[in-house]
């Protein structure tokens, strides 16, 4: 007898429209992972880093990197959305609700919102709602995603397309809810690392975080494991060498934390991301590769009923084995720079 009890993933002939996705596995969040996070990509958030300075702020204790959060419930969704993926393309509508502590335990469910097939008939593109709640049922996260799904058979029909209508931003009002008040007089910038408040940045400003990181092959596969992200081109180098690239990919997120843990340094009072209003991954990512950013400002907003936070609108641009002293992002004609590999538009929320 043929074993049939292992999963082979989702084709896109197997998604529908309004298809509900419940995802195994739940996960706690410990102490290891955030220890294991910071080892990957070095962040300096003062508020993630210390229990004494989140305390102060009126945090219980240190909050997870709002990324790990947004790692762990986008890895519970991979084994039913992208074990068979080619590539994840984009990113909108993503709103971090409430903030996730060690010791809390997250899972996931995904509706299907859009289906398209490519014009090759070989894949299609898959658009899900992915929500991410705590061990209480209280949503700590939800965004929206699409991701390239290969077919199982080329000369399947195709489903009829639809293609959501996403929000271009997240409005400000959904911003800052995992920020508990602030008693700005008790921030202390000196631990921080930066003195750069809210109201000291101008719409239009540019900022070359300077610094590069440089990936190895076993430090974006350890990143993608800690996840419990499946997807195959991350770490069968035996299939990937017979594919377009000849090699692994790394992992898109691993790309957007090493860019947000680059942007301590201009953006140090940055220190919760409260949205991702959408983003690319441009070209990929490999081993090997070293990553630079940089950011532009290109919205202030106050936070209704807040006057201790304000949120920035930023444009952060991730390049690789190319530094950003030119700030480099298209071309006379319009084309992505070489070298940019993620283009990202967030609401990052800091003391007024």
């Amino acid at each position: 007898m043929t074993g049939t009890k292992t999963n082979a993933g989702n084709f896109f002939e197997d998604f529908s429209f309004g298809q509900i996705l419940k995802h195994a596995t739940p996960r706690t969040v410990t102490d290891g992972d955030v220890a294991l996070y910071t080892a990957l990509y070095g962040s300096r958030f003062a508020v993630q880093s210390s229990d004494e300075f989140a305390k102060s702020l009126g945090y219980p204790r240190a909050p997870l990197d709002d990324m790990l959060t947004f790692h762990v419930v986008f890895g519970k969704t991979t084994p039913e959305i992208s074990l068979n993926a080619i590539a994840n393309l984009g990113y909108a509508d993503c709103r971090f609700l409430k903030p996730v502590f060690p010791g809390d335990t997250l899972t996931a469910v995904s509706e299907v919102i859009g289906l398209k097939e490519n014009s090759n008939r070989e894949t299609g593109t898959v658009y899900v709602r992915s929500t991410g709640r705590n061990q209480h049922g209280d949503v700590v996260l939800e965004y929206c995603r699409w991701v390239m799904v290969r077919k199982r058979d080329k000369a399947s029909p195709a489903p009829e397309a639809v293609v959501p209508k996403l929000p271009e931003r997240v409005d400000p009002k959904y911003l800052a809810a995992a920020v508990p008040p602030i008693d700005v007089a008790k921030y202390d910038y000196d631990l921080a690392g930066s003195r750069y408040r809210w109201g000291d940045y101008e719409v239009g400003e540019k900022i070359d975080h300077v610094d590069g990181m440089t990936l190895e092959e076993a430090e974006h596969q350890t990143a993608t494991r800690l996840y419990q992200n499946t997807a195959k081109v991350h770490f069968n180098l035996h299939t990937e060498s017979k594919g377009r690239f000849g090699k692994r990919i790394v992992y898109g997120g691993v790309v957007i934390s090493l860019v947000r843990a680059l942007s301590y340094n201009g953006l140090g009072n940055a220190f919760h991301l409260a949205a991702i209003n959408g983003g690319r991954h441009v070209a990929p990512t490999f081993a090997g590769d070293t990553i630079y950013a940089w950011s532009e400002v290109i919205e202030k907003a106050e936070i209704p009923g807040r006057s201790d936070v304000g949120a920035l609108r930023v444009r952060m641009v991730g390049l690789k084995n190319r530094d950003c002293s030119m700030l480099p992002l298209k071309t006379e004609a319009g084309e992505y720079a070489e070298g940019v590999v993620i283009d990202l538009d967030v609401w990052l929320v800091l003391p007024r």
